[in-house]
């Protein structure tokens, strides 16, 4: 595990011109991996950016006929407009100079808020007369938050002029607070009783001091939240404007039907059923957003503490460059993944609504109940009989097929066979019912599959293959390579550690070194010998490091120089005490 530190690179003409120092260089508008200050800020400035990214979506952004194959170039443009035009937002909210930052965001937040107010026009009036209002009111929400926001930073920034700051305030932490207060509860004792958590806590959602969602996963959870309102609300008036056409249909229908003395059964409450449906679904891709969010710090508290059971073996480690482009790659595709997974589940359970409809409903109202119920009745007693028949298969094996238990205290019998000559034939005889029931279980088989797969489509922290063909579903691959990346690079351990010894690094630099006493030794024959006097230094301080040098040449006599460098040290022996014959140290050192 390695953690990357980058430091600040002066350029030459920095150092000629002082002015300029710091004045060139990659602005870097959010930081989607270590950074964690700032995180609901980040947040609301995402909210700001879901419309304009929705219509991503819509072929209304393209503004010129293009062919079919050159539309995926003017998407990416639209992308790139998208992330120009709202890259002050992050720009002013990531400056350390505050005032400016603070004073220019306003400025352009104002700006949004005036063109997004007067420049916002709706199409259709399904939703009322507050249909702007409606669609419009999370990005207002989020421009006001980004207003008060940029206030503040002018504010604090003013206060902090005026008053004296201490070096250690404008040192630039590299590990957070609640990072160290981890590694102290892994270096505490665990507490003999555990504390009592409240319901919520223990059914709900148990939170986590000591850990922080960083920026991607909060802003990947805002754009989610107001893309599923927006797209909720659109399909509710949408259903609603198609429902009140089909009413208007099926009742011309019905009167051109008795006309004809036919009988035509429609039904005209499909319109709630849709409605409930659609409150249904919403909840559930809602409840889906937030379990992602707890399943991401389950799965990095797993992998902090070097657990990875959870993952298949082929993902126990992937690449890195597959890591790095997964972080890339996932705040678009888990939103992408939520947005049409609602869609996708409303249209399953819609249609297993019609489905209920027909099969259930309109039967009663046009035979009764009695004849619907005698028609499922026989449908029942088949399944029963199948499910019977494999309840009796376990229960015989259990009785006569299996040896007793070993000990009183066992739950379950030993997996040893008893009484082999009736098992055979009683195996023998159900192997051919066996595959005609294997039928009726294939069918189950593919339906579980497709309803499982349809409801869990917006989790993208769970695979919707089989076990050995994981790979083959990118969204799984990209979440899998999303928390390896973040916890090589946000593992509190390592960044506490890095923290300590980059600490450590420069209070030594302050203090006069170790090796100070050899810099001002003449060295006629070169640096050379210089080297080997440092190194002669070194190695008698440290003899365990001769052994672990990459210039070996007899294993036996690198261990006996090693022991007569440390009995020289501790003052004991000496190496012809143990038959072991060798140069002195300063001797293998000039040899080497």
């Amino acid at each position: 595990m390695f953690l990357h530190v980058s430091l600040v690179t002066v350029q030459p003409i920095e150092q000629r011109f002082p002015y300029l120092r710091g004045r060139f260089g990659i602005v870097v508008p959010l930081d989607f991996i270590g950074s964690m200050s700032n995180r609901w800020s980040y947040g609301f400035a995402f909210g700001a950016i879901t419309p304009s990214l929705l219509q991503l979506f819509s072929d209304t952004y393209v503004p010129l006929h293009v062919p079919v194959w050159a539309k995926v170039f003017v998407y990416l443009l639209g992308a790139l407009e998208v992330g120009v035009a709202y890259m002050p937002f992050f720009v002013c909210l990531s400056t350390p100079n505050q005032a400016f930052g603070g004073v220019m965001g306003l400025l352009y937040t104002l700006a949004w808020y005036t063109h997004t107010h007067t420049h916002t026009h709706t199409r259709t009036h399904v939703l009322g007369d507050y249909e702007k209002l409606l669609i419009q009111w999370p990005c207002f929400l989020c421009l006001s938050f980004l207003m008060g926001r940029f206030v503040c930073m002018v504010v604090k920034d003013i206060r902090n002029h005026f008053q004296i700051q201490s070096e250690e305030v404008k040192e630039e932490m590299l590990a957070q607070s609640h990072q160290f207060q981890y590694i102290q509860t892994l270096l505490r004792r665990p507490p003999e009783q555990l504390m009592k958590k409240s319901w919520f806590r223990r059914k709900v959602y148990d939170w986590d001091p000591y850990f922080k969602f960083p920026n991607r996963m909060i802003g990947t959870a805002v754009i989610s939240l107001i893309g599923l309102y927006t797209m909720t609300l659109g399909d509710y008036g949408l259903s609603g404007y198609v429902f009140s056409k089909l009413v208007s249909l099926s009742e011309s229908l019905e009167q051109l039907a008795q006309s004809c003395n036919v009988h035509l059964y429609l039904p005209h409450h499909l319109s709630s059923l849709y409605t409930s449906l659609f409150s249904s679904t919403s909840l559930t891709s809602v409840t889906y957003t937030f379990h992602v969010l707890a399943c991401y710090r389950k799965h990095i508290r797993r992998l902090w503490a070097g657990d990875r059971t959870f993952l298949p073996e082929k993902f126990h480690k992937p690449t890195s460059a597959i890591s790095v482009a997964a972080i890339t790659r996932y705040s678009g595709w888990q939103i992408a993944f939520t947005l049409w997974g609602y869609l996708i589940m409303h249209f399953v359970q819609f249609t297993f609504a019609m489905l209920f409809v027909y099969l259930v409903v309109l039967p009663i109202q046009k035979g009764g109940f009695l004849s619907w119920f005698s028609n499922l009745a026989i449908i029942l007693l088949t399944i029963f009989f199948v499910v019977a028949l494999v309840v009796v298969q376990i229960v015989l094996v259990q009785i006569f097929f299996l040896q007793d238990k070993l000990s009183p205290e066992d739950k379950q019998k030993p997996l040893a066979l008893n009484n082999r000559k009736a098992f055979h034939s009683f195996n023998y005889f159900f192997f051919f019912y066996n595959v005609v029931m294997g039928l009726s279980n294939c069918i189950l088989r593919l339906v579980n599959s497709c309803i499982v797969g349809t409801w869990l489509v917006s989790r993208i922290d769970r695979t919707i293959m089989q076990r050995g063909y994981e790979r083959l579903d990118p969204g799984y691959c990209t979440w899998v390579g999303m928390i390896t990346a973040d916890h090589y690079h946000s593992n509190p351990i390592m960044v506490c550690f890095c923290h300590l010894l980059l600490k450590q690094t420069a209070a030594r630099q302050r203090e006069p070194n170790t090796y100070s006493q050899f810099d001002n030794i003449d060295c006629p024959a070169g640096s050379r010998v210089c080297t080997r006097w440092l190194l002669f230094y070194t190695l008698l301080k440290n003899p365990g490091l001769i052994l672990l040098r990459k210039r070996r040449r007899h294993t036996q006599d690198l261990r006996a120089l090693a022991w007569a460098m440390t009995s020289q040290i501790e003052g004991t022996g000496s190496p012809c005490q143990t038959g072991l014959l060798s140069p002195s140290p300063l001797q293998t050192i000039c040899l080497q």
